[in-house]
């Protein structure tokens, strides 16, 4: 693969990025997709007839993405398995073909010293994007003062758009199928959720889609140079993050999830300032807890139980 042309992510965190459900795949891979340790991540394998659907796209996209000669159909062929072969055998994997969270980890975490897309010039304005999944908007902002505004279409009820506060980890062309003239990747650690174009412009302005934000690919394309690799992108229920179908279950360190995400932004209301909303619970989060604890006469065990609910709010 010498000469190969690679992305570079910029993606620094602490914690193990899991994958599962690939935001526009679920109604297109319904049946075709195995299923393992009840998290929903989409293994492919060669059986007959083919794997299809749009998880089979996203993978030949990333894989084309990093410098094997592959165009996505959607069909996980014979072809398909035996460059994943060599993307095991390249990166110290069982040679087994098949596309595990393993295999998904490493494609979305690839790292190069040459990025195959030339990025903005430096500018001293900071860039940041709120998505307000209510309104259907994707708002802009330079220096915390709006400079564009587009609609959007964003996750149904049954799979719903992440709330939280996330970072662009991933910038793509020309992905095709579902996916529209631009791709931008988002840090979410339960799923591979994005900006990106749509091949629909008629469910723009809708809650439709798996958790992607859909845009028109010509607002898209005019967004994408704006939007360096690292940009912060909150997403919001009417200007909040606050919680969908929260249960009020017990949080502990290494847990993830939307829940996390809701416990995070409580905690920053409440005056704790800690690293961003990301749904991750890990040592920051762990602290933040004790730190509440602590400070409102509970025991700071770091972990999230109902007594801190109760204290924050969250439940009665």
């Amino acid at each position: 693969m010498q000469g190969a042309v690679k992305y570079s992510l910029i993606f620094i965190t602490m914690f193990f990025f899991t994958i599962v459900p690939l935001c526009s795949t679920q109604a297109q891979d319904a049946g075709y997709i195995e299923r393992i340790d009840q998290t929903n991540f989409p293994v492919l394998y060669l059986k007959s007839p083919n794997l299809q659907g749009e998880s089979v796209w996203m993978l030949q996209a990333l894989l084309r993405d990093s410098g094997y000669e592959i165009e996505p159909n959607g069909v996980y062929s014979q072809s398909t398995s035996d460059i994943i072969r060599l993307f095991q055998l390249a990166n110290n994997m069982p040679i087994d073909g098949r596309v595990t969270q393993e295999v998904w980890e490493k494609l979305i975490n690839d790292e190069s010293e040459e990025p195959c897309l030339t990025q903005p010039e430096a500018t001293p304005q900071k860039i940041s994007i709120e998505i307000d999944v209510v309104k259907h908007s994707l708002t802009v902002f330079a220096d915390g003062q709006q400079i564009r505004k587009y609609p959007v279409g964003v996750g149904k009820s049954s799979t719903p758009s992440p709330l939280g506060e996330w970072k662009v980890v991933q910038k793509s062309l020309n992905w095709g199928n579902g996916f529209g003239t631009r791709w931008m990747g988002l840090n979410v650690p339960w799923g591979i959720y994005g900006i990106h174009g749509t091949n629909k412009p008629g469910s723009i302005g809708y809650s439709v889609s798996h958790g992607c934000i859909r845009m028109r690919n010509k607002d898209v394309e005019a967004l994408y140079p704006l939007i360096p690799a690292g940009t912060p992108v909150k997403i919001v229920e009417n200007g909040q993050i606050f919680p969908r179908n929260f249960k009020g279950r017990t949080l502990q360190r290494k847990a993830y999830g939307q829940e996390v995400v809701y416990l995070q932004s409580r905690l920053k209301e409440k005056g704790i300032i800690f690293d961003n909303a990301d749904g991750r619970y890990g040592a920051m989060t762990e602290l933040a807890v004790k730190y509440y604890q602590m400070w409102h006469g509970l025991n700071p065990t770091g972990q999230a139980d109902a007594e801190t609910y109760r204290s924050l709010g969250m439940i009665k």
